[in-house]
């Protein structure tokens, strides 16, 4: 009998879930950013473990609630903790407890989960161990704590392994040639709104968005038009930069994500546009996508 499973990954902005997702998918289809709050929207990575069919859904991290586009992204995380079959909760080892003590209390269906200490290459030995008798203190609250780190693919291995003994049995609920169910459409502006963050300063890329306005698909290159989406005029000019060097940048950053995905060369046409709070207006966020 097979198995198969929702697994929602959990942790506070910037833990590194999109790239532990892009990890163990083995493709990057995920957007990341060193900054906080990049991920805005659940997406989700197909991994095949022997007989299990993981599907990892990666989510906003877990925030105070600000603006509008704030509230729909805590909302993200908290739907994933409850529609899924396990939770992975992902905690740097830098981390105090104080954040995983608040993930318990939102994590109110109880939904069992799996701690995994990230970013162990960062440290000693010891402070591995100190770490891990801090939640052990909790050991009545989770399956299993597991240490990894990424870069290495250390733990991802035993990571798989104890997420498969957690899941139900079930026939696979996708193509097991899948890498993932999202759209072409919103991994494209992810990659484009990585763009942004990697490649202007920190005001803009949290009051930008991205809207794939086409895709022309031919033999040997794809056509991406899209539009970038800011709140105020003067960010018009930093996005477009001088001569146009910067949005240059960021479609020189975005195009090479696209390619390497796809396998095929693309031409990507980015459009710059205002829209004045657009991060506050119900209206317009449920007219481009976020359904709040």
């Amino acid at each position: 009998m097979t198995k198969a499973g929702f697994v929602s990954l959990i942790g506070r902005p910037n833990a590194g879930k999109s790239t532990l997702m892009n990890s163990l998918l083995g493709e990057k289809i995920a957007m990341v950013s060193q900054k906080a709050n990049a991920t805005r929207r659940r997406s989700n990575a197909i991994v095949m473990h022997e007989d299990t069919q993981i599907i990892f859904v990666d989510t906003p991290g877990i925030h105070e609630r600000e603006k509008i586009l704030n509230q729909y992204m805590l909302d993200e995380a908290l739907k994933a903790m409850g529609d899924c079959d396990l939770i992975v909760y992902l905690a740097p080892i830098t981390d105090s407890t104080e954040h995983y003590e608040k993930f318990l209390k939102l994590n109110n269906n109880k939904v069992k989960h799996i701690i995994v200490l990230s970013k162990i290459d960062q440290v000693k030995q010891d402070k591995l161990f100190r770490t891990i008798a801090s939640y052990n203190q909790y050991s009545d609250q989770f399956e299993a704590l597991i240490p990894v780190a990424v870069p290495k693919k250390q733990g991802h291995d035993e990571l798989l392994k104890v997420i498969s003994q957690q899941l139900p049995e079930s026939p696979f609920l996708y193509d097991p040639d899948d890498l993932t169910s999202e759209l072409v459409r919103d991994i494209y502006a992810g990659f484009i709104r990585e763009g942004i963050f990697e490649n202007v300063s920190d005001e803009v890329p949290y009051e930008a968005d991205v809207i794939i306005d086409g895709i022309e698909e031919e033999k040997n290159i794809d056509k991406i038009f899209a539009t970038i989406i800011i709140e105020k005029e003067s960010q018009k000019g930093i996005i477009i930069g001088k001569g146009g060097d910067s949005i240059k940048r960021i479609g020189k950053y975005s195009r090479e994500k696209i390619e390497m995905l796809s396998g095929k060369k693309a031409y990507l046409e980015l459009q710059v546009t205002v829209k004045k709070g657009w991060t506050k207006d119900k209206n317009f966020l449920q007219e481009i996508g976020y359904s709040i």
